[in-house]
């Protein structure tokens, strides 16, 4: 089947024919007459199986008559991450060439006043995430109820990043007439009880089970140690010695570990950039501009980059941490193996990371296979490699290490010394010592910043000599009775 038989409009059809599109995806196949059609629609696919043009391409056709008014859009997008967000204005832009249509993105990071003056010059497709979109609601300058069309976009994202409830005060501000389009790749419970609030008589359309895996993605495990720089060392190995590596994504829980794993890399020569939540959006956008142009072939990422972004060409995905969630893991590999192409997915294994692996295998319904990773660097090598080695323990502060220190007092021959360390005299009277306080060792000698060097001695002076010592040093000490 062609687009030509989904009754998209001429212009529409001219816009795919110049990209270099010839027949839709299955999701797009079956979504687009649907929408078309006025109808609700629920729809389930693998991410990078052509979502995004799923509901673009119809917007379009139909946005074709009618005109907006000001402060009032007459469509609607919810994205969950400003990355998605600006890649759906790229969709738009790409296949609106020939209509004259306004498309306004309210996202974080962009000045309010410049917002304001789009809204009010009106706008015909308003793409938003969930947090901008209602500030500008609640300030005044934006009213929802001209919406003819509502599209909400990895819905199981939104759930993840906690905007249902966002979402829902939105449905609750939009006509109860719109047409309502619900995109997903998986289906929790908590987004099931949404599509029956908000979705009226949906027409589902699925193409893959929920939370199923591309089968043009390899998978495999790769088990490393339990110390964090064990686990670098592995991911630097696996880098070296991948084949037909041509950029990779690697994945951190926390945004402090891309931080660190970002400086890691750099300091081992690879050309690596970072992105994560606390970025600003101009760093953002900069990263991910570098990242496709291939300027940098590696991408140290959170999760924020693991929904829907359209990198076709990536080929590998790192798992530096595996996922709490097993659903993350299947959006995470999604970035590669896209449109067709093959890619390869490796998580780096410890044991803590047992309990994970197992959930995620349930969840995609089959195992993940165990990769040995050939000439291993022995542990002492890998310390040297990566230049933080570990920490020795620092010495017991309990009644067992006092007990050591008591039973190490003890003269050169031998001879217990006395507990409390007072001298006593014939009477049994202790006698008030006037020994000065024994010198530090150099070791002992504690630095901020640059090193204390230890004092100079001369070679010649005796052992009682004490004329090198502080005057403060050598004042006697009061033994209490």
């Amino acid at each position: 089947m062609s687009f030509s038989n989904l009754g998209l409009s001429d212009k529409v059809l001219a816009a795919v024919a110049g990209a270099g599109y010839t027949s839709p995806t299955p999701i797009q196949e079956q979504s687009i007459p649907h929408v078309l059609a006025r109808r609700d629609v629920l729809g389930i696919a693998q991410t990078g199986t052509g979502k995004t043009a799923a509901f673009v391409l119809p917007m379009l056709t139909l946005l074709e008559r009618g005109r907006a008014r000001a402060r009032m859009p007459r469509t609607l997008i919810l994205e969950p991450t400003r990355e998605l967000a600006a890649q759906v204005k790229e969709n738009f832009d790409k296949y609106g060439v020939g209509q004259k249509l306004n498309v306004a993105l309210l996202i974080g990071g962009v000045s309010f006043g410049d917002q304001d003056l789009k809204l009010t010059r009106g706008v015909d497709v308003l793409i938003a995430t969930p947090g901008r979109l209602l500030d500008h609601t609640e300030r005044g300058g934006l009213l929802l109820t001209g919406v003819e069309l509502l599209v909400i976009d990895e819905a199981d994202r939104m759930l993840d990043m906690g905007f249902i409830p966002d979402i829902e005060r939105i449905c609750k501000l939009v006509p109860f007439t719109r047409q309502t389009l619900f995109f997903t790749a998986t289906m929790p419970n908590e987004i099931r009880r949404v599509t029956e609030t908000f979705l009226h008589n949906p027409v589902r359309v699925e193409v893959s089970k929920p939370a199923t895996t591309a089968v043009t993605v390899t998978q495999s495990q790769v088990t490393a140690g339990r110390e964090p720089h064990e686990k670098r060392e592995t991911l630097r190995r696996l880098l070296r010695d991948a084949k037909d590596l041509k950029n990779a994504i690697i994945f951190c829980n926390r945004k402090r570990e891309v931080a660190l794993l970002h400086r890691s890399l750099q300091k081992h020569g690879f050309s690596v950039c970072a992105l994560h939540g606390d970025m600003d959006q101009t760093a953002r956008m900069a990263a991910l501009d570098q990242f496709r142009k291939g300027e940098l072939p590696l991408l140290v990422a959170s999760d924020v980059a693991a929904r829907g972004l359209d990198i076709p060409e990536v080929s590998h995905v790192f798992n530096f941490d595996v996922p709490h969630h097993p659903d993350d893991y299947v959006h995470r590999i999604g970035r590669t193996g896209r449109a067709g192409r093959t890619g390869t997915a490796i998580s780096i294994v410890n044991g803590a990371d047992q309990k994970s692996i197992a959930a995620i295998e349930r969840l995609i319904g089959q195992s993940i296979p165990h990769v040995e990773l050939p000439g291993a660097a022995s542990s002492s090598e890998t310390q040297v490699l990566e230049g933080d080695a570990p920490l020795q323990p620092a010495e017991p502060r309990g009644r067992d290490s006092r007990r050591s220190r008591r039973g190490s007092r003890r003269s050169e021959d031998g001879a217990a010394r006395p507990r409390s360390g007072k001298a006593h005299g014939e009477n049994g009277r202790p006698v008030k010592s006037r020994q000065p306080v024994p010198q530090m060792a150099a070791a002992e000698v504690p630095s901020i910043g640059r090193p204390i060097a230890p004092p100079k001695h001369d070679t010649a002076s005796e052992p009682g000599d004490h004329s090198h010592l502080p005057a403060f040093l050598l004042r006697p000490i009061r033994a209490r009775r």
